[in-house]
């Protein structure tokens, strides 16, 4: 009897193992296929993405809709929706894209700045962005998305593009957003009256350095 059992757990044993080793076998392959499928759910969006912002650019955000861009990529329209949801989710990510863009610009040209004033460069380099990408700018800030803001829920693309304000105005406030926001505020009205054509783009310059005037000015008052 207890040889009979000892066999049997000996069987027992060996089909573990073997068991365990197939499992450790077949999990790498697996994992690069579950790897693979990730990489190319990921291509797809961004190719969506991609699209959506250049028939903006060419012909306005009217024109980026579920069906134009299943023609303009090749994708069966239940693609687009099972990547976004629907035609605003689309343009979600396109100003989420947005926002991280504007960060590091402005992070670029906060930090690129040795002597200079960083207040200007900044100003400077997001003025030049919106100019530079009108479409992406107007989907960020000017149509109705759901895309929260200073909200538990707001994406870390905005906070980071929000935070380089916050760097040039450090210790200026007890409450610090403030005066970021208004220096955002004020760039963002230049910005559309600009694209509007309601600023001349001709004294562009003086506008940056008295607002710039302004605002350090003010550093300076509280210093």
């Amino acid at each position: 009897m207890k040889g009979a059992r000892k066999s049997y757990t000996s069987r027992l044993e060996k089909i573990l193992a073997v068991l365990y080793f197939l499992s450790m076998a077949t999990t790498p392959g697996i994992n690069r296929i579950a790897e693979r499928k990730l990489r190319d759910k990921q291509a797809r969006r961004a190719q969506i993405i991609t699209a959506a912002r250049r028939i903006a650019e060419l012909e306005g955000w009217p024109n980026v809709t579920v069906r134009r861009l299943s023609d303009e990529i090749s994708y069966s329209q239940p693609v687009l929706y099972a990547h976004f949801g629907n035609r605003e989710g689309i343009l979600a990510a396109v100003a989420i894209e947005g926002f991280q863009e504007i960060g590091l610009a402005l992070e670029k040209a906060r930090k690129r700045v040795k002597r200079g004033n960083a207040v200007e460069a900044v100003a400077a380099a997001y003025l030049e962005f919106a100019a530079s990408s009108p479409a992406l700018y107007e989907v960020m800030f000017s149509l109705s998305l759901n895309v929260p803001f200073d909200d538990p829920a707001t994406p870390p693309q905005l906070r980071f593009a929000f935070s380089q304000l916050l760097e040039l105005f450090q210790g200026q406030s007890s409450k610090p957003e403030v005066i970021p926001e208004l220096f955002w505020a004020s760039l963002h009205g230049i910005a559309e009256l600009t694209r509007t054509k309601r600023f001349p783009r001709s004294r562009q310059r003086e506008r940056v350095r008295a607002l710039v005037e302004l605002f350090t000015s003010k550093m300076k008052h509280h210093r």
